[in-house]
């Protein structure tokens, strides 16, 4: 017994005083306070339900139904989603998206590390430059600027006026034409580059300048530090950038919804997988059939977000692990 009553003296001289409060349970005022944490944390569950939980899984229920938001959802299993590889608009619209997140992300990435290298050479006036670039991501996916990026690309926009002030003619309404429909929407997205630009300048900044020092030591040229001390160092960022900027794209509908005036136009060469979903939902009333494009979207992000998780192993480096 003295033994016993010896080790269970020594366990409690052991615990950290949490394990001694766990052990003894919590006290009414310890009580009052987690009720008060989860009474403030109540609206933030609620909301959390009703409005993201509650229709994901209404959306996933009405996938496999036919349901047009006027009468009862009628059950038809995997119809849905047999019609959809058996729709030919409906491929047009993976094909114009995959196209769309393949060139527009790339592009706007490298766009925006090209503007943070040239901003963290020390220019007067720099937060100027960062609040100048950042605007277009903020302004970017409104429908003010969509309307404003029609104008300019219409046959008689500043496009075409710059391009005559030169002596080039031009009457070509380059969102109208199928040719380039699809390119002027892909520069607006390249133009939204301030965002992944800030990222890019504050991992730059966090770079020691000691290894640039050491590299021109041993007779390093710019380009020879950019690919073996700055890429390599800022492949997280590029890689937290590249998820983010995947997934946005994948997600568009505003520009080509406003550019083509909601019909996907000219020949389906606009027709985001976002507005199909919109067109099939509320401008046909097929919204079983938009549920379960829905689901399908979901399912390609989280696909193309985990290749790239799991490829990210062969190119991201971070400097606190040894390879």
């Amino acid at each position: 017994m003295a033994s016993t009553s010896t080790e269970i003296k020594t366990r409690q001289k052991q615990e950290t005083p949490s394990e001694q409060k766990r052990r003894r349970g919590l006290s009414d005022f310890e009580r009052k306070e987690n009720a008060a944490g989860y009474l403030f944390l109540l609206p933030w569950f609620l909301g959390i339900v009703v409005f993201i939980a509650g229709p994901v899984i209404g959306s996933l229920y009405l996938s496999f139904t036919n349901y047009n938001l006027i009468g009862t959802p009628q059950w038809n299993g995997a119809s849905n989603y047999i019609s959809m590889l058996q729709d030919p608009q409906w491929w047009d619209a993976v094909r114009v998206t995959l196209v769309y997140v393949v060139l527009s992300v790339p592009l706007k990435l490298a766009f925006a590390l090209l503007i943070a290298l040239l901003l963290k050479q020390g220019l007067r006036g720099l937060g100027i430059f960062r609040a100048m670039y950042y605007v277009p991501s903020l302004l970017g996916s409104s429908v003010a600027i969509a309307l404003l990026w029609r104008q300019i690309f219409e046959g008689d926009g500043i496009i075409n006026h710059a391009l005559n002030l030169i002596g080039i003619h031009a009457t070509t309404s380059w969102i109208s034409s199928p040719s380039y429909a699809l390119d002027t929407l892909i520069i607006l997205a390249i133009w939204q580059f301030g965002s992944p630009m800030l990222i890019f300048l504050a991992g730059l900044k966090q770079i020691p300048q000691e290894y640039y020092e050491a590299a021109s030591t041993d007779g390093a040229g710019p380009l020879t530090k950019f690919f073996s001390i700055t890429l390599p160092l800022i492949t997280p960022l590029i890689f937290f950038n590249l998820i983010l900027q995947m997934v946005n794209a994948f997600q568009t509908f505003t520009p080509a919804y406003v550019v083509s005036g909601g019909t996907g136009g000219p020949v389906d060469t606009t027709l985001f997988y976002t507005l199909y979903i919109y067109r099939q939902g509320f401008a046909f009333l097929h919204m079983g059939y938009a549920s379960a494009m829905s689901w399908f979207l979901l399912l390609a992000i989280a696909v193309f977000s985990t290749f790239a998780f799991l490829t990210s192993r062969y190119w991201v480096f971070y400097q606190d692990e040894r390879r």
